[in-house]
């Protein structure tokens, strides 16, 4: 066999080794990146698993809320973030919303899914921003459903898988800059926010780190449905210092059009925050008629339009979080 032949087929095997090689670091590199950024793809797959049939519509107790549990903590321990607590849940007990005219009101054992970033400045770390949602909705129906349906899974993809998902989202790409931080980040996917706020409740008045070092809490509840329009919503902005031209400012400088209040609190799991004294910012896409009812699924949701807010949302944290300015509370009532 001639020799240039020989050698002409090694350098070929050579060549090919070394494509397969570099079309699999390509590969692993952007992996790598789709992973620490936020997509709609990512955005979409979490909401799709969140409003399964299985699970129930998320209802406190039940298996299909344990499930979501589960898979929320996967996530945060997937991401890098640390525990809190031993194993990144802490359990509660809630008392269920009845109908009218039954006065007994059910009780079961729930939890809050909390996971953290430590900050890399030696004060400032001791200093925490908490982002949170809540991943419960209505089960089958029952006293706050805005339907007269029961018996079918109220899926909840804008109130609020939508919340949660961005808070997966948000988390991770935090993860991945994490060297930036001088200040600490808690993440908390809250449970039974629609019995009354009681997993936020909870945490309030049994925090795992001492209440006073939270100097500011920002939470996503309903986020998937941005308009035409661009309005994002938010109350409490006046609760820190120029938080309503910082809010107004950013999102405008990414294509927003915000509509932002000093005060206007409003009622979801960021309340607890503030009637504990701590500075506040809950962020919403708007009302609509699918509010509470079996019809908020994943079609009517704006996966782009919630990329962008996720943006927002990061943005905000990270400046709040990198930033040694104080942040102080400012009542607005």
């Amino acid at each position: 066999m001639p020799y240039n032949y020989i050698f002409g087929n090694v350098f070929k095997t050579l060549i090919m080794k070394k494509i397969a090689l570099l079309i699999v670091f390509i590969a692993s590199y952007f992996s790598v990146l789709s992973q620490t950024e936020i997509t709609e793809n990512e955005i979409k797959d979490h909401i799709e698993f969140l409003i399964l049939d299985k699970n129930g519509g998320r209802f406190p107790g039940e298996k299909g809320a344990k499930r979501v549990v589960k898979y929320i903590k996967k996530e945060f321990k997937t991401m890098g973030l640390q525990p809190l607590s031993k194993n990144y849940k802490q359990h509660f007990k809630a008392q269920l919303r009845v109908d009218k005219g039954i006065e007994e009101k059910p009780e079961v054992t729930t939890c809050n899914v909390i996971g953290f970033i430590e900050g890399h400045d030696p004060v400032l770390k001791n200093e925490y921003i908490v982002l949170g949602a809540h991943y419960d909705h209505l089960g089958l129906g029952g006293p706050s459903s805005k339907s007269d349906k029961r018996g079918v899974v109220y899926h909840g993809a804008d109130d609020n898988a939508s919340g949660t998902a961005a808070l997966l989202e948000i988390a991770e790409k935090l993860a991945s800059k994490k060297e930036t931080l001088k200040r600490s980040i808690i993440f908390i996917a809250f449970g039974a926010e629609e019995q009354g706020l009681l997993g936020s409740k909870y945490f309030v008045e049994n925090p795992l780190i001492p209440i006073s070092k939270i100097k500011l809490m920002i939470n996503m509840d309903m986020v998937g449905r941005l308009n035409a329009k661009k309005h994002v919503y938010m109350g409490g902005a006046g609760t820190f210092p120029d938080g309503v031209s910082f809010m107004t400012t950013l999102g405008k400088s990414l294509g927003f059009n915000p509509i932002v209040h000093a005060g206007s609190v409003g009622g979801s799991d960021h309340v607890s925050f503030y009637k504990a004294g701590i500075s506040v910012l809950g962020i919403h896409t708007g009302g609509h008629p699918q509010y509470h009812t079996p019809e908020d699924t994943l079609e009517l949701i704006n996966l782009e339009g919630e990329k962008q807010v996720c943006e927002y949302i990061f943005q905000t944290i990270l400046n709040k979080a990198s930033s040694a300015d104080t942040i102080q509370f400012i009542n607005q009532d």
